[in-house]
C-alpha cells in the first residue's frame, strides 16, 4: 500500500505543477507569450543561419500557437488530477489500482508528448531555439520530461502482494 501511495503522490505532485503552469500562463499571459513568439520568429537565433526560412514573424500565429500549448497543459492538468482521484479511490485493491492506471498513464504520456513534440522537437529544432542563450527553454523541457517519464516508469509497475 505505501508504494501505491507514493505513486499518488508523485501523480498529484506533476498534477499540481501542471495546476501552477497553466494559471501562470493565464495570470501572466505575456511572459511565456513572449517566449513563443521569439522562438517562432527565430529572432536570437545565430546571425545568417540558413534555417530562417521557418521563421514565423504573424503574431496571430504565434497566438495560435501559445493558446494550443495552453489547452494542452489544461487537458494535461484536468486528467492528472482525475487520474490521481482514481488511483485515490482505488489504493486498497491491486487490482482496481491496477486497472485505474489508464488515466494517468494517458495524461503523463500527454504530458511527455507536449516536451517532446512541442519543445524539443519543434521548438528545439525546427525553430533551433538551441541556437538562442536568450530564449532556449530545452533544457528546462528536457528536466520536466525527464521527471515525468520517471514517474510513468514508477507507475506503471506492476502490483504484486509483497509490494509495502
Amino acid at each position: 500500500m505505501i508504494t501505491r501511495a507514493s505513486k499518488v503522490l508523485l501523480l498529484a505532485g506533476i498534477a499540481l505543477f501542471y495546476t501552477f503552469v497553466v494559471f501562470n500562463n493565464l495570470t501572466d499571459f505575456n511572459s511565456n507569450y513572449q517566449f513563443v513568439r521569439h522562438v517562432l520568429a527565430m529572432d536570437t537565433t545565430f546571425p545568417g543561419n540558413r534555417g530562417m526560412w521557418r521563421a514565423i514573424d504573424a503574431p496571430a500565429i504565434h497566438l495560435i500557437f501559445y493558446w494550443s500549448i495552453i489547452v494542452w497543459e489544461c487537458a494535461t492538468m484536468v486528467l492528472l488530477w482525475w487520474g490521481a482521484a482514481g488511483l485515490m479511490r482505488a489504493l486498497r485493491g491491486r487490482a482496481a489500482f491496477e486497472r485505474a492506471k489508464k488515466v494517468p498513464v494517458i495524461a503523463l504520456t500527454l504530458s511527455l508528448s507536449m516536451w517532446l513534440v512541442a519543445f524539443l522537437a519543434v521548438g528545439g529544432e525546427w525553430f533551433l531555439m538551441w541556437q538562442s542563450h536568450q530564449w532556449n527553454g530545452q533544457e528546462a523541457a528536457f528536466r520536466n520530461f525527464a521527471v515525468v517519464g520517471i514517474v510513468l516508469l514508477f507507475l506503471i509497475r506492476p502490483e504484486t502482494e509483497t509490494q509495502p
